[in-house]
């Protein structure tokens, strides 16, 4: 959908990807979303150092998802679930406050990949990204159809060190700069 160009006279660099899963039903085993994610990262170089299901409860998401922002070896946290409008669907409400910058394009750009698939009904979804300390976090919808959209059409290729013109891998070595002023 989006022209993409990857330098493969550049080094990949693979990160350290935690997911997610939000739901009162699913389990690791019965987690197809988030074994998706995982599968996708993985085929791309990847390493899922954590994979996690976490009730539908702020308190809870959010401790997850610190936790995980506290580990200096992740890179990345992706959650899968709770962005809709249910009552029980609280995941940007837990994991914004924690975001110390938000990615705005990025829930702009899931919706115009999603939109070519679902059409309107993307409007259901809350996708929401941003920073918090340095590490990304994206909150993607439950479905396995968005989180394959989100990550084959977006997060792919700005999580590859070698996406042109760029990417948000090389922005990594810059990210912790305004936490080490005094």
């Amino acid at each position: 959908m989006f022209p993409t160009r990857i330098d493969e006279s550049r080094p990949f660099k693979a990160l350290n990807i935690a997911v997610i899963a939000v739901s009162d039903t699913r389990t690791l085993e019965t987690d197809t979303s988030g074994a998706l994610l995982r599968e996708m990262l993985e085929a791309d170089g990847h390493t899922c150092v954590a994979r996690n299901v976490v009730k539908d409860d702020v308190a809870a998401i959010r401790a997850l998802v610190q936790s995980h922002v506290a580990d200096s070896n992740v890179d990345a946290v992706i959650t899968t679930g709770g962005t809709g409008f249910s009552g029980f669907d609280v995941t940007p409400e837990a994991v914004g406050p924690l975001l110390d910058k938000r990615m705005e394009g990025f829930s702009t750009l899931f919706h115009m990949v999603s939109a070519h698939k679902i059409g309107t009904s993307t409007l259901l979804s809350r996708a929401i990204a941003g920073l918090a300390a340095t590490t990304f976090i994206f909150c993607l919808p439950g479905s396995k159809g968005a989180c394959r959209d989100a990550w084959e059409g977006i997060l792919r290729y700005q999580l590859d060190s070698r996406h042109r013109p760029c990417n948000l891998v090389e922005l990594m070595p810059r990210l912790g700069e305004h936490l080490t002023k005094s």
